[in-house]
């Protein structure tokens, strides 16, 4: 489950991790009882319905159905993979991760000193800045482009001198054949058809893209002089997917207080630009149409996204493809709005011209989403013409019915209803019905299910729980998982409601283990322990039927031993005294 990293080392970051602290410092919470709440950053809502329990470290909501544990939020809200999330949580502690040693070892999704090249490139980029003979000459480069040596060091800019095989000596001196395959994997050098091996980037200014825990993952490298391409990003690799991240934001997140609003460019030196104006908000895309992924990851850290995009046809078209990636993921909240430059600027050169204030009018005066919507789309479609209205609401709709914001929905259903001369009550039979109404299933709770939640919300009930060993060898739904259970806790009897889910992740049972973790169980505290022995009691009985039915059809079919005669007999009197338990 947990790879290379020991079990011990995520059940004692859970136990250090609060998870309400956590959460809290990314979604505010409010204290309800004994719990907290907040509307649910994993779906749209208006009143909160996304509760954490400091008790079970669990959060959980009853809209959508997700929940977890403080490694699965920061997997979900953070979009990370697992082992980052471990890793996240580590540095939070200001612990290092520990690695067990396999004895089948092969190389992982990201090797641990993969960062480690990554860095050791930047600081050969930003050496390379300072003291290579043509380092006059890039640095005039950045004068001539207004930075200062402040915002060079804040965006760690560097440069790739001319030549074959500058980085391949300072970070491979040695003909290591291993580090070699791992640089190229990492997309720093490449190695031709004849079978040699050269950097990647040469003769460019070199912008390290930095991932959000800061860690520098790809770069950008700007041609010097001429040549093409003007920009040149790392290909992708098992660090660096181009559709998720956004150069700059690691920084941007690093101003102090909340980020109220971020500011969506197309290039590099758009994003330092801004910054040297003061403007530390700013984020570029790599190389790639801004992605439903890329808003979804904005909308997370801000409620306020800008578009800021040429004003001729291309930025045009840049703007409508964002849009479009951008309607699945508004919700009640947050805004999405456009800035578009005069033809021939773009933000770089335009805030050098006007200066800072100037250009935060034009960011504070950006057309609204709602606005933008129509005003591209009546470019295609008339209508005043019958034609036109008929396509305008087939478009039109197909794209407002992907929006789960019921305030952006409505009014873009109002705005469009105006346009066609429809009445709102007419427009709603033509569009069709939110699909966004999510309710977790609810589960039949078993006896079995009974039991295992309670033993899973309530941990300290082992210390209740009977011991019967003649139970694993009944063919009862769970019992096993119920078993594992005691057995966790009587090996670590602290362990937390979020450490036993833990265990299972990535096993079969760890879906309904999920779904028992957040059961409402109505039932009252100081009957907690009552009802849990009541339940297993009901268990044991249906494992005493079990047993007894067998004996009976083995009966009808030969005679019974005498042991298994004095069994059936012992049975039949244990089941007669007992008194009704639980119905399901």
């Amino acid at each position: 489950m947990a790879g290379q990293i020991p079990r011990q080392f995520i059940d004692d970051l859970l136990a250090r991790t609060d998870i309400v602290e956590l959460i809290d410092s990314r979604v505010p919470l409010k204290k309800t009882g004994r719990n907290y709440a907040a509307c649910c950053p994993f779906h749209n809502e208006k009143s909160p319905s996304f509760t954490v329990s400091p008790d079970k470290q669990f959060y959980h909501c009853f809209g959508c159905g997700a929940n977890g544990n403080a490694i699965t939020f920061l997997m979900e809200f953070e979009q990370l993979e697992f082992v980052e999330s471990i890793e996240e949580l580590a540095q939070i502690h200001h612990l290092e991760v520990p690695r067990e040693q396999s004895l089948h070892p092969q190389r992982p999704t990201a090797q641990a000193d993969d960062y480690s090249l990554m860095q050791q490139a930047t600081d050969f980029y930003q050496q390379q800045l300072q003291q290579h003979p043509n380092s006059a000459s890039v640095k005039d480069y950045l004068a001539k482009r207004g930075l200062s040596q402040q915002t060079i060091s804040d965006f760690a800019i560097g440069y790739a001198p001319d030549g074959w095989d500058n980085l391949l000596k300072r970070l491979s001196p040695s003909n290591n054949k291993a580090l070699r395959e791992q640089l190229i994997e990492l997309r720093l050098i490449n190695r031709s058809d004849n079978g040699r091996e050269y950097d990647f980037f040469r003769q460019r200014l070199m912008f390290p893209i930095r991932d959000r825990r800061g860690r520098v993952i790809a770069f950008g490298g700007r041609i010097l002089g001429d040549g093409t391409p003007k920009y040149l990003n790392s290909p992708e690799s098992r660090l660096f997917h181009k559709g998720r991240e956004l150069y700059g934001l690691y920084e941007a997140r690093q101003q102090p207080g909340h980020l109220e609003q971020v500011l969506v460019v197309e290039g590099y030196m758009d994003v330092v630009a801004l910054a040297e104006q003061d403007i530390r908000f700013a984020v570029a895309c790599l190389g790639t149409a801004t992605t439903s992924e890329h808003m979804h990851t904005l909308f997370r850290y801000t409620p306020r996204v800008v578009c800021c995009y040429d004003g001729d046809r291309a930025g045009l078209d840049a703007a409508w493809r964002a849009l479009q990636s951008a309607l699945p993921k508004l919700k009640d909240g947050v805004e999405l709005n456009f800035v578009f430059l005069p033809e021939g600027e773009d933000p770089d050169s335009l805030v050098q011209k006007e200066g800072k204030i100037a250009f935060l009018q034009r960011i504070q005066d950006a057309v609204p989403l709602t606005q933008y919507f129509f005003q591209r789309l009546m470019q295609e479609h008339n209508p005043a013409t019958d034609a036109g209205k008929s396509a305008l609401s087939v478009q039109a709709t197909e794209l407002i019915k992907q929006i789960p914001s019921d305030f952006y929905r409505d009014t873009l259903l109002d705005k469009l209803a105006n346009l066609l001369g429809q009445t709102r009550q007419q427009q709603k039979k033509t569009s069709f019905k939110s699909a966004n109404k999510l309710k977790p299933a609810k589960i039949k709770i078993t006896p079995m299910r009974r039991a295992i939640g309670l033993l899973l919300q309530y941990p300290n009930l082992v210390n209740i729980m009977p011991n019967a060993p003649e139970l694993a060898h009944s063919n009862i739904p769970g019992i096993g998982l119920l078993l594992a259970l005691q057995q966790r806790l009587q090996q670590q009897p602290s362990q937390t409601t979020a450490q036993l889910l833990e265990c299972w992740r990535d096993l079969p049972e760890h879906n309904i283990l999920l779904k028992l973790a957040s059961w409402q169980h109505q039932i009252e505290p100081e009957q907690l322990s009552q009802e849990f022995v009541d339940t297993f009691h009901s268990i044991e009985d249906q494992y005493l039927q079990q047993r007894l039915e067998a004996l009976e059809r083995k009966d009808k079919l030969e005679q019974l031993s005498k042991v298994e005669w004095h069994e059936y007999k012992l049975l039949l009197q244990a089941l007669k005294s007992k008194k009704p338990k639980l119905a399901n």
